[in-house]
């Protein structure tokens, strides 16, 4: 389980990634975004499940950050650090869908239980998926979907999704064709595309630069590969998004 935890004050954010890598395995990766503005670049890059954020940030604040990843269906669970005098910003991200509300100074260990329910509650709704899912099967390919959609901004093959997955190559290959009916480049070439999808309705970046973000080393063939996948290309998509 992934987790991001944005708070402008170095020594909070730091203390508390230390404390919560040492005190529990939960969470396999841990995000550190020192504004609202690194906060949402992490979301729409590595779509953290669990998100601790705080309301007074830099750039962007929480409640924006939490705004825009909304609107483009990426919120992670969160719960809110707010100081007393920012309640209302608080009640705000409540009505955001926040999870929970802390109050500034708390207690590092009354933030780990927190946090632990909230991913209780995840492991809960992963549960309740199709009965094959649940048996394990397909989990070579899980395994392997779940690398590629950490890593899809890196130069990926076959081989090393393979090695992440604890299989080889050529077996990884035959599996994707058998339990998905599709190739290793077509699953990655969706993943990508998903995420310049999110990119785009961000308006953020130009479609090069979004062609760069999720993995492609040239723009035309984003285009041509982002074309097949979603039925148009990325400026027709970026030009319906704003209708």
């Amino acid at each position: 389980m992934k987790l991001l935890i944005a708070e402008d004050e170095d020594m909070i954010r730091i203390s508390m990634e230390q404390y919560i890598r040492l005190h529990t395995d939960r969470f396999s990766h841990i995000y550190l975004a020192r504004n609202g503005k690194e906060a949402t670049d992490m979301i729409l890059q590595y779509c953290p499940e669990i998100m601790l954020l705080d309301i007074n940030m830099p750039v962007k604040d929480g409640i924006e950050v939490m705004r825009e990843v909304k609107s483009v269906g990426v919120l992670p669970m969160t719960v809110i650090l707010s100081g007393y005098e920012s309640f209302n910003y608080a009640q705000q991200a409540m009505n955001l869908g926040a999870r929970g509300y802390m109050t500034k100074p708390s207690r590092t260990g009354e933030i780990l239980k927190k946090l632990s329910e909230m991913a209780d509650e995840l492991e809960k709704q992963k549960g309740q998926k199709p009965e094959y899912e649940r048996a394990g099967l397909g989990g070579t390919v899980n395994r392997a979907r779940e690398y590629m959609n950490e890593n899809y901004m890196k130069d990926l093959t076959l081989q090393k999704v393979a090695e992440a997955a604890g299989v080889s190559a050529n077996y990884l290959s035959t599996l994707f064709t058998q339990e998905r009916g599709e190739s290793f480049v077509e699953c990655l070439n969706q993943i990508r595309i998903e995420h310049a999808c999110i990119y785009l309705n961000q308006n953020y970046y130009k479609i090069y630069e979004i062609a760069y973000k999720v993995g492609f080393k040239d723009e035309k063939y984003f285009s041509r590969v982002f074309k097949k996948v979603t039925g148009v290309s990325p400026s027709e998509y970026k030009r319906a998004d704003k209708m």
